[in-house]
């Protein structure tokens, strides 16, 4: 490509709504910027921020002694038996997400919006903001967990706010402000209502030049050179010790003249580090990549636009990432009202969210999805007890961050009887595992708790000797004729399936027993449309429009269900995925199709799941993206998604075979995708046109795989060590349906 793609977004004015307020994060605290360095609101969040409700109390219902009559009455035929097995508790969401307060920053007047210029910098973090000579830069240290915000003016007035929109009536707070040698200090507390749970946050202000007064809540400074802000925020309970936060964030000032660049030079060693490892390069028209989010946004078929959207995914997603995952919200929020709690939903959205982090190069990404696995493990294992009286584990479908328990579920939404929960939030993990060549002790230790669990609950068998999962649930539909609670729900059949046989590889003492339970489960259904059954029982009639896609789990993520190994089963799922609407049209509906559509490779229906996303107005101008179109509830599924679109689009890979190009939208004729991670051990750049292609892999472990293009498949040899450079002729479109057959011939041509 003769162009570098841009690497950040930009707008011509401040943000008017939070929503378009610019970015940065480092996966513990995250903050939202305005961009008027002369009224100046930055938002402050925390991943550890959620609202006490009562759920900090709650507990997975006691259901195992119950079970047995459940299974028994649901396998001779009840349909409904399972509406009931609940123990009577309503609706129990998760503590809410919220944000802390904003920054409060107002300088003199200014001049009007002319000259005005707010920028992010994917590749640094730093968002930046001049107007009328003043100007601000802010970014959240990856190094040291601090957010470092400096504003050039003479004269400033500086304060913490808490008066954020839903923010509790109740909520009780007290401010401190004190001057310092350097300037001064700021204190927050906000005490949640009818709780001993509180959060603090500190701002240390080092002034350089000028006079600093108190003028409460906050301080005044006049004629200074610059102001520099360093601020953490704590949740806790008791009372937090400002003081010695205060200490430490001394620290970060002592020893240097220029605070802000050393601050920044430490950051950048990791985050610019992790954020430039993939790029991609569509060879949009310059004057394209040149112009302010907003607009772009408004040329939908772009290639600029996607190079925009794919690079601002990928920074979204890494700083939404340390501490814990992203949310639903990433790591943002300007309202304490945030849509479904702002938490972190498992049957669907946190996995789409974090699925390209493997192949995308974001290990920080997947290291927060493990230490999750991990704080939670125990309560995973509170729900297999209570509910289905087994040892094991199972995750629940929505968690705040702090529990693990499964207590959000209802007669409606029978969350609490899905078992596949565990098996897809681990996929992410072993993918990280194939692609390093070694396994995550943690990874394998949660693989073994849910094998141990389907080896207490998988006991019931059907008339042909298959075991049988009962009660089963496809998040979140039901079947057409019967209840939410069925049997043998098409997910939870491949989530099994492939839970017992990956910790067989994992812990090879136990390996005979666990795939030989594997290869008792049934297999798939087809339905008389032809279409991959999303229950496997016979006589359980599908329900085509819903957002979820929950049955073609075996197609993506898993590669259970593939165009080259079950072509039967991937021509069902094809039509499964044909017949499927698309419900309440949320984003992370669309992108899931596109996902799956990508893996059977059907070109055509990959390109207009996507296209109606990016036609949608699903996106912000801060380019953080909506649940529905128009831009309607702040949600991160598309932002942080869109990107692993785009890869499975181009890339594929298995610890034994890559396919390229399987499905090139026509929007994206030519292009350059670099730094991948494929799962057989080498990294890879690729570059495509209509001439042809050239791809070039770089190998960490020695061994033969299998290579499909869309003209044929032949074996590849990769030593460690030794590049590979692979060129292919004019290459054709893949085909709107899975693959055909392997044709003769073999279309690319090596060279070491």
């Amino acid at each position: 490509m003769s162009h570098t793609p841009v690497h950040g977004t930009w707008e011509p004015a401040p943000a008017a709504r939070w929503e378009d307020a610019f970015l940065s994060g480092n996966g513990h605290h995250g903050v939202l910027v305005s961009g008027d360095p002369n009224d100046e609101r930055v938002v402050v969040t925390h991943h550890t921020l959620v609202r006490p409700n009562g759920a900090e109390h709650a507990r997975p219902p006691r259901l195992a002694a119950g079970l047995p009559a459940v299974q028994d009455r649901l396998l001779a035929g009840d349909l409904t038996a399972a509406d009931g097995f609940t123990d009577g508790r309503p609706l129990q969401w998760v503590q809410p997400f919220h944000p802390a307060f904003r920054i409060r920053l107002r300088g003199p007047a200014g001049s009007g919006p002319d000259g005005h210029h707010r920028a992010v910098d994917f590749t640094t973090g730093e968002v930046t903001a001049v107007r009328a000579g003043t100007g601000s830069r802010v970014f959240v240290s990856r190094a040291d967990d601090v957010i470092v915000h400096e504003v050039t003016a003479g004269d400033l007035q500086v304060c913490l706010d808490h008066r954020l929109p839903g923010a509790p009536t109740g909520l009780r707070v007290g401010q401190g402000t004190l001057l310092t040698p350097e300037g001064a200090l700021l204190s927050l507390r906000a005490r949640y209502p009818d709780s001993d749970r509180a959060y603090t946050g500190v701002t240390l202000a080092a002034v350089l030049g000028g006079r600093t007064e108190l003028v409460p809540p906050g301080v005044r400074v006049t004629g200074a050179r610059s102001v520099l802000l360093l601020t953490r925020v704590h949740r806790h309970t008791g009372e937090a010790d400002v003081v010695a936060e205060a200490r430490r964030l001394q620290d970060l000032l002592d020893g240097t003249e220029r605070p802000y660049d050393g601050l920044l030079a430490r950051h950048l060693a990791r985050h610019r580090t992790a954020y430039l490892r993939v790029t991609l390069d569509l060879g949009a028209d310059p004057a394209e990549r040149a112009l302010p989010g907003s607009e772009l946004l408004r040329r939908p078929h772009s290639p600029a636009l996607l190079e925009r959207l794919f690079a601002a995914g990928r920074y979204h997603l890494l700083s939404a990432s340390g501490l814990l995952p992203p949310r639903l919200t990433g790591l943002w929020t300007g309202d304490w009202d945030t849509a479904w709690s702002g938490a972190f939903t498992t049957n669907a959205n946190l996995n789409l969210q974090t699925a390209a982090a493997p192949a995308a190069a974001l290990p920080e990404v997947t290291e927060s999805l493990a230490a999750l696995v991990e704080r939670q493990l125990p309560d995973w294992r509170a729900n297999a007890r209570a509910v289905f009286g087994a040892r094991g584990a199972v995750a629940p479908s929505h968690t705040d961050g702090e529990s693990g328990l499964t207590y959000h579920f209802s007669r409606d939404y029978p969350l609490h009887l899905w078992t596949a929960g565990a098996d897809w939030l681990l996929k992410p993990l072993v993918d990280h595992d194939e692609i390093r060549g070694a396994q995550d002790p943690r990874t394998a230790a949660a693989l073994a708790e849910a094998a141990v669990f389907y080896e207490d609950f998988l006991t019931r068998t059907d008339t042909d000797g298959h075991l049988v999962v009962v009660p089963s649930y496809s998040p979140e539909n039901r079947p057409a004729n019967g209840g939410c609670g069925a049997v043998n729900a098409a997910m939870d059949l491949s989530a099994a399936r492939h839970a017992l046989r990956t910790a067989a590889r994992y812990h090879p003492r136990r390996a005979a027993a666990w795939r030989a339970l594997a290869d008792r489960l049934p297999p798939h259904r087809i339905n008389a449309d032809g279409a991959l059954a999303e229950w496997a029982w016979p006589g359980l009639d599908d329900t085509y429009d819903h957002r979820h896609l929950s049955h073609l789990y075996g197609v993506w993520p898993l590669e259970e269900i593939t165009p080259y190994d079950t072509p039967r089963l991937a021509a069902a799922a094809h039509r499964a995925l044909a017949l499927r609407g698309t419900g309440n049209d949320s984003a992370h509906g669309h992108l899931h199709h596109a996902l799956i559509a990508a893996r059977l490779g059907d070109t055509v229906r990959a390109a207009g799941a996507l296209r109606r996303v990016l036609d949608g107005d699903f996106f912000h101008a801060s380019l953080m993206s909506a649940h529905y179109p128009h831009r309607d509830v702040y949600n991160a599924d598309a932002a942080h998604t869109l990107p692993g679109v785009l890869i499975e689009m181009l890339v594929q890979s298995t610890p034994h075979r890559l396919v390229l190009l399987p499905a090139v939208p026509e929007t994206c004729p030519s292009g350059e995708l670099r730094g991948i991670r494929t799962r057989f051990g080498a990294e890879l750049d690729l570059g495509w046109s209509p001439d042809g292609a050239r791809a070039v892999l770089r190998p960490h472990r020695t061994h033969r795989i299998e290579l499909r293009t869309s003209s044929g498949t032949e074996p590849l040899d990769l030593v460690a060590g030794e590049e590979r450079v692979l060129t292919l002729r004019a290459r054709r479109s893949a085909p709107p349906s899975p693959p055909p057959p392997p044709m003769e011939g073999t279309p690319w041509q090596q060279a070491h």
